[in-house]
C-alpha cells in the first residue's frame, strides 16, 4: 500500500486570489469609508449642532442669571428666574435655586437632583419638572450661599436624536449593501474585460502565436495592454520566423563549406603523395573553418544584439572619435583600389551606446561600400545630428548599387543578390548593421546614392535613436 504523500500548506481561499476581487474589495472600502464620512459630517451638523446650540443656549442663559445676581443680589436674581419662567410658554427651561441649606427659593423643580450632588459644571440626567419626567442637560453655578441650576429640557431632541441615529444605521446598512453589489458589478467588469487576455495567453500556450488580444473601442488601459501583448507576439512572431530563418540558411550555407572542406581532407588523405600537399591541404581546410566560425561570431552577435544582451555595454562616447578612426583604417584599403573615401563629419557628437557594435557595423558598411565600388569611384562616411535628438550615418558609394526587390531582402541574414554571388562573404554584414540599429532604437535605410546617375550608387544610412551622452 503506497503511503499518500504529505498534503502542502492550504493557500488562500481561490476568491482571496482573484485581483478583481481584491480591488472590489478596495473599491467597497474607499466607498464606505467616504459613506461613513459623509454620514459623520451629518450627524455632526445635525445632532451635534443641536447640542452645541442647547449648550450654548445653557450658557448664555447662566451667565445672564448670575450677572443679575451680582446687580441685584438673591432677590433681583429670584425676580429674573420667576420672569423667565413665566416667558417660557413651551416648558423646556429648567431652573432651580436654592439656599445653602437646600431650601427652595426659585424654579420649576421641587428639590435638588440627587444624581447633582456630585462635583462638576455640566450633567445630563432624568428629572422631574413641572409634573413631568424629562431628559434635560443642566448647568450648576454655585453662589455665596446659594446654588444655581440652569437647564434645558431634550426629550424632543432625544427623540430627534433617535430618529437620526436610526436614519444613519439604515443608511449605513443601505451603503454597505449599495457598496457589496458595486463591488460585484465591478469584479465582473474586470473579469469581462481582462477576459479576451487571458483568452489570448492561454491560447499562446499552447503554441498557437498566431492569436492576438481583441481590441475595444473604448481605447482604455486594458485596450493599451491588448495592443503591448499585440506588440509582444508580433516581436515573439518575428523572432522565431527570424530564428527559423537563420537555422535554414545555416543548414543551406554551411552545408557547403563544411562538405567542402571534410571533401578536400578525404581526399588528401587518399592521394597526397608528399608531406607538402598535405600540409597544403590541411591548411585550406583550416581556412575553411576559420571563415565557418566567422559566421559563427557573426551570427552571435547579430543574437546578442536583436536580445538586446548588449545593453550592458552602453556608456557614454563621441561618435566623431570612431567614425574618424574607421575612416582613416579603411582609407588604405581604398587607397589600394584606386578609390578615395571622404568624410564628412560633425566636431562632437555625443551619445550613449556600445561602441564596439557602433564600430562594427561601420566597418561593415565601408567594407561593403569598398568591395562593390569600381577603381576610381568614391566612397563617402558622414554622420549628422536629426530633429527629436537622432543621430544619422550613412555610407554612400558609386558602385553599381541595388535593385529595389534586392532591397528589401538585403537586410536578412545570408541574403545575396545575384551580383554579388562571385565576392566573398555570407552575407551578414548589413544584418549585424540592422540588429546594431534596432539596439540603438533606430532603423537602417537603404536608397541610391546619386538617384538618376547610371549607376545610381547605393547609400546605407543608419538612423539611431540613443540615449544623449
Amino acid at each position: 500500500m503506497h503511503a499518500r504523500p504529505p498534503r502542502g500548506r492550504a493557500g488562500p481561499p481561490r476568491l482571496l486570489r482573484s485581483a478583481a476581487f481584491r480591488i472590489a474589495l478596495l473599491f467597497m472600502a474607499v466607498f464606505s469609508m467616504a459613506a461613513g464620512f459623509l454620514v459623520a459630517v451629518l450627524w455632526w451638523a445635525t445632532a451635534g449642532a443641536l447640542d452645541r446650540q442647547t449648550i450654548a443656549a445653557i450658557r448664555a442663559d447662566s451667565a445672564a442669571l448670575v450677572e443679575r445676581y451680582r446687580d441685584a443680589g438673591a432677590q433681583g436674581l429670584i425676580e429674573a428666574i420667576e420672569e423667565r419662567l413665566a416667558l417660557d410658554v413651551s416648558a423646556e427651561s429648567i431652573y432651580l435655586l436654592v439656599d445653602a441649606q437646600g431650601r427652595k427659593l426659585a424654579g420649576n423643580l421641587d428639590a435638588w437632583p440627587a444624581a447633582l450632588r456630585e462635583e462638576g459644571a455640566w450633567f445630563r440626567a432624568r428629572i422631574q419638572h413641572d409634573g413631568a419626567v424629562a431628559e434635560a442637560r443642566v448647568h450648576r453655578r454655585d453662589l455665596p450661599g446659594l446654588r444655581l441650576l440652569v437647564g434645558r429640557d431634550e426629550s424632543e431632541r432625544v427623540q430627534l436624536r433617535l430618529l437620526l441615529t436610526e436614519g444613519v444605521v439604515w443608511s449605513l446598512g443601505a451603503v454597505f449593501v449599495f457598496a457589496v453589489m458595486g463591488a460585484a458589478v465591478m469584479r465582473r467588469a474586470i473579469e469581462r474585460r481582462m477576459r479576451p487576455a487571458m483568452v489570448t495567453a492561454q491560447t499562446i500556450a499552447t503554441g498557437d502565436l498566431s492569436h492576438r488580444v481583441p481590441l475595444s473601442e473604448q481605447d482604455d488601459e486594458f485596450d493599451r495592454l491588448g495592443r503591448t501583448m499585440n506588440a509582444m507576439l508580433d516581436r515573439i512572431a518575428t523572432l522565431m520566423a527570424a530564428v527559423r530563418g537563420v537555422s535554414d540558411a545555416i543548414a543551406h550555407d554551411l552545408r557547403t563549406p563544411i562538405a567542402r572542406a571534410r571533401g578536400k581532407l578525404e581526399e588528401s588523405l587518399a592521394t597526397a603523395a608528399t608531406e607538402e600537399e598535405l600540409r597544403a591541404a590541411v591548411e585550406q581546410g583550416i581556412q575553411d573553418l576559420d571563415n565557418i566560425s566567422r559566421i559563427f561570431q557573426a551570427l552571435l552577435r547579430i543574437a546578442e544584439a536583436e536580445a538586446g544582451a548588449r545593453r550592458a555595454a552602453f556608456a557614454p562616447l563621441d561618435l566623431t572619435p570612431l567614425l574618424r578612426d574607421a575612416a582613416e583604417f579603411y582609407e588604405a584599403m581604398a587607397e589600394a583600389r584606386e578609390q578615395r573615401l571622404e568624410t564628412d563629419l560633425p566636431e562632437t557628437l555625443p551619445m550613449v551606446g556600445d561602441r564596439d557594435l557602433l564600430l562594427q557595423a561601420v566597418a561593415n558598411l565601408l567594407d561593403n561600400a569598398i568591395k562593390f565600388t569600381p577603381p576610381g569611384g568614391l566612397v563617402r562616411l558622414s554622420a549628422r545630428e536629426e530633429e527629436e535628438g537622432g543621430i544619422e550615418i550613412a555610407v554612400s558609394d558609386s558602385g553599381p548599387g541595388m535593385p529595389p526587390a534586392d532591397r528589401a531582402r538585403a537586410l536578412e541574414p545570408f541574403f545575396r543578390a545575384d551580383s554579388s554571388r562571385g565576392t566573398p562573404g555570407s552575407g551578414l554584414g548589413l544584418s549585424l548593421v540592422r540588429a546594431v540599429a534596432q539596439l540603438h532604437g533606430g532603423e537602417v535605410e537603404l536608397s541610391d546614392a546619386m538617384p538618376g546617375a547610371d549607376p545610381p550608387g547605393l547609400r546605407v544610412a543608419l538612423h539611431l535613436r540613443p540615449e544623449r551622452g
